[in-house]
């Protein structure tokens, strides 16, 4: 059942959105040649700590970190380890906070020093479908709309969508009603409501949509060994239209 949060609950889940919004602004300093994913999580903790915030993704279903550290051809749920990122890598580092008993969802893709211009490209791209299903996150519209949005513009660029990752609603849980594939087709899917809670978070990758799980049953990577990309926001649907909860 989908939870549908008032205008007061929204401003309730700012505070936490903030929380990550500031978390990224202050690690994209840290990532750098050299630095440890696992270095990244250590950070994460005492940041989380000293804002007051509970990593809430410590213990779900088992994953044992407040981060995820995805490099390179990793999708999704990397664990955070001990090899020193390399010039020309990318890193996904997404992460959950609790705060008050609300939960802001956000996750980032950020270049390693110098990286190759399809780095460059599948990252600027990524980023663009975020913006554009933002955009079309209004009252009224159809997952199917925003999606579809998300999709054709990956699409455009010779790239793909993966499909076996889902977008969800947030709310005092990380994963809430609805779930949600990022592609889809104009007029399909529920619709919108006022008081809807959500991630959009397209996993673009620049070769095969099919990932493969790692033995550790968390890490998730492109088939192919091709490059990955995510940036996701939380948002608020709200009949202004879409409030991004996790940003400054």
């Amino acid at each position: 059942m989908v939870t549908l949060k008032s205008r007061a609950e929204i401003e309730e889940m700012r505070k936490a959105g903030r929380i990550v919004a500031a978390f990224h602004q202050a690690v994209s300093d840290l990532i750098v040649p050299g630095v440890t994913t696992l270095d990244i999580e250590s950070f994460a903790l005492r940041f989380l700590r000293e804002k007051g915030a509970k990593a809430y993704t410590i213990g779900y279903n088992g994953y044992p970190f407040a981060t995820c550290a995805s490099v390179n051809d990793v999708i999704a749920h990397g664990f955070p380890n001990s090899r020193p990122l390399e010039e020309g890598d990318i890193v996904t580092i997404d992460i959950v906070a609790e705060a008050d008993g609300w939960i802001g969802d956000s996750a980032w893709s950020y270049a390693v020093g110098e990286v190759s211009e399809e780095a460059r490209k599948l990252m600027r791209v990524t980023k663009e479908c975020l913006e554009l299903g933002i955009e079309r996150a209004i009252v009224g519209n159809r997952i199917g709309d925003v999606m579809h949005a998300v999709q054709s513009h990956a699409e455009q660029h010779g790239f793909s969508v993966v499909r076996d990752l889902l977008g969800h609603g947030v709310g005092r849980e990380m994963h809430e009603e609805p779930n949600y594939p990022h592609v889809g087709r104009p007029g399909r899917g529920f619709r919108l409501k006022e008081g809807m809670v959500m991630t959009i978070e397209p996993m673009i990758n620049a070769g095969t949509a099919v990932m493969t799980v790692d033995a550790d049953g968390w890490t998730a990577r492109t088939a192919d060994g091709s490059l990955s990309a995510q940036y996701e926001h939380t948002i608020a649907i709200t009949a202004d239209g879409p409030i991004i909860l996790t940003t400054m």
